[in-house]
């Protein structure tokens, strides 16, 4: 508010006024009583109006006397001229006594600079005004807004967006920021109008978006919630076509069958094998089967017995054409003649060949499983199969890098190492312990066999028999063929046996030991010596043993 010898802005009280501290309703500041007129008081320590009282026509006011305002009250300045505010007689009327003078040339603060200093209310105001100050009213003008209790419409929603927000009224609204906040609010007034808040259509569409991204992520999750645990399983009609072998591991779970059956294409999904393998019995071994089979077609082929063949671990070479000749029913030797004639075609690995001396070079490649051999299955295709198993298993197994380790001078010893652990072993728990005494008798410096084997499985071997009777070892001795070892120090030329995975990693894994000689008294018991005397007296138990079971 501005009032005579006040600047035009909002001031503070001062501490001395007598108005100072009280802010009447809800804050606001309004005047006190005023002494009766004639009566003010005056503060010497006060800034004063800024013209010199002695100006004034007379001198004085008449009846006031040291009145420094009686310029006021005649309607005058005191030079003469006429107060184009005041009236005769008294303070000019005003219906709002807070109302501000609006400036003019000839307004005393416009003649007197020192006017615009801020000089504290007096309470100068005549009796009949002090009950119109004493009203809660909100003061007329910008600083009314300071008292509006409508919620401001800027503060109403992140949804809510202004096109004039973003015109040139947003200028004003950014400079009035800086303002104090009379004026700040008197330029926001200005754009009032202009306020009119909508909703964004670009919020609405992205909550839209959002909802119809939840719902329908909502609803394709329990689509595939239902399918997958109470439809049907997705799967292929009919008995496929096109030819494809999948090797099912020993200890396979229905699950991992039909992943593996999934994964070369053999079935559309793991439920459709699982859910036509429920109470099958279905072998570890390589099958040879159909792309794009039904699962219930897959599942029959797989446990048609008249469709494979199992091979035993340890079988020989030899026994395997014959096997194979038996089941496609072929003429004895066929197959034989097939190894024979396609050996460089059946996937042999570089390492596998090379020594002269070798009686078949598929011998402990044919790998000991169970195989597809269905009518019209050729003996090639059955031989591939074996070749392909073992070399895979011998792969993972890393024979080459782990032969130097052994001593041995190629991967191949290491198969044949495996092939007599599997032969002179006739259980499994004796394996690493027989391992053990392969490696001690291939030393050079053994003092008990002098670099021999002495074993009667290779003696065996070279004369594609089986016995346990081989004669007495002074004949033995006598008998030269590569593979005797009662003859030849060190290894055969190639493995006796087509081994399976456990005497191939008792091969890889020998148990610790002494040990040079073993016999087996019977299958929970196999005896172990250093020395060839404590041999002999293992070897007399055995005879013992041997007796009682033949009585």
């Amino acid at each position: 508010m501005t009032e005579y010898g006040r600047g035009s802005g909002s001031q503070p009280w001062h501490p001395e006024d007598p108005l100072y501290g009280d802010r009447g309703y809800d804050g606001q500041q309004y005047a006190q009583p005023q002494p009766p007129y004639g009566q003010q008081q005056h503060y010497p320590e006060q800034q004063q109006y800024g013209w010199d009282p002695s100006h004034t026509a007379g001198g004085q006011y008449a009846g006031n006397a040291g009145d420094p305002y009686a310029a006021q009250h005649t309607g005058g300045y005191g030079d003469g001229r006429q107060d184009p505010y005041g009236a005769p007689g008294g303070y000019p009327q005003a219906e709002h006594p807070q109302a501000q003078h609006p400036q003019s040339p000839q307004h005393p603060q416009a003649q007197h600079p020192q006017a615009q200093q801020q000089t504290p209310y007096v309470g100068e105001q005549r009796q009949g005004q002090h009950e119109q100050l004493r009203q809660p009213q909100a003061p007329a003008g910008p600083a009314g807004d300071e008292w509006r209790t409508e919620p401001d419409e800027e503060k109403l929603s992140f949804f809510d967006d202004d096109p004039a927000d973003h015109g040139p009224d947003a200028e004003d609204d950014a400079e009035a920021a800086d303002e104090p906040r009379g004026r700040g609010r008197e330029r926001r007034g200005k754009g009032k109008g202009k306020k009119n808040k909508r909703r964004s259509g670009t919020a609405c569409l992205l909550v839209a978006v959002v909802l119809v991204g939840v719902v329908g992520g909502g609803g394709y999750l329990a689509y595939d919630y239902w399918q997958s645990h109470f439809g049907p399983a997705p799967d292929y009609e009919g008995e496929g076509d096109g030819q494809v072998q999948v090797e099912i591991p020993k200890g396979s779970s229905l699950t991992q069958m039909g992943q593996a059956l999934e994964k070369a294409g053999v079935v559309k999904s793991v439920g459709a094998f699982t859910e036509a393998a429920a109470k099958k019995s279905i072998q570890p071994g390589t099958y040879t089967l159909r792309k794009e089979m039904s699962g219930a077609a897959a599942v029959a082929m797989m446990t048609d017995s008249g469709n494979f063949l199992t091979l035993r671990e340890g079988i020989r070479a030899a026994d395997v054409y014959a096997a194979i000749d038996k089941k496609l029913e072929l003429k004895a030797g066929t197959t034989k003649e097939v190894a024979k004639s396609q050996v460089k075609n059946l996937g042999l690995p570089d390492w596998a060949g090379g020594d002269p001396n070798l009686k078949d070079p598929l011998e402990g490649f044919l790998f000991p499983s169970q195989y597809s051999a269905g009518k019209g299955t050729k003996p090639e295709d059955i031989l591939r199969q074996m070749v392909a198993r073992a070399k895979k298993n011998y792969d993972e197994q890393d024979l080459a890098g782990k032969a130097k380790d052994l001593g041995l001078k190629s991967p191949l010893q290491v198969i044949t190492v495996a092939s007599l652990v599997q032969v002179e072993g006739k259980y499994k728990h004796d394996f690493d312990k027989i391992s053990r005494v392969i490696y001690n008798r291939l030393k050079p410096d053994n003092k008990e066999t002098y670099g021999l084997l002495d074993f009667d499985s290779t003696v065996n071997y070279a004369r594609s028999q089986s016995t346990l009777d081989t004669g007495a070892v002074s004949d033995l001795r006598k008998f030269k063929d590569p593979y005797n070892t009662y003859n030849v120090k060190g290894l055969p030329p190639g493995p006796i046996s087509n081994p399976g995975m456990d005497a191939l990693k008792s091969a890889l894994e020998p148990t610790p030991g002494p040990w040079y000689y073993f016999v087996s008294v019977n299958e929970n018991e196999t005896l172990f010596a250093v020395t060839n005397e404590e041999h002999n007296k293992n070897r007399q138990r055995y005879e013992q043993e041997h007796k009682k079971a033949g009585s």
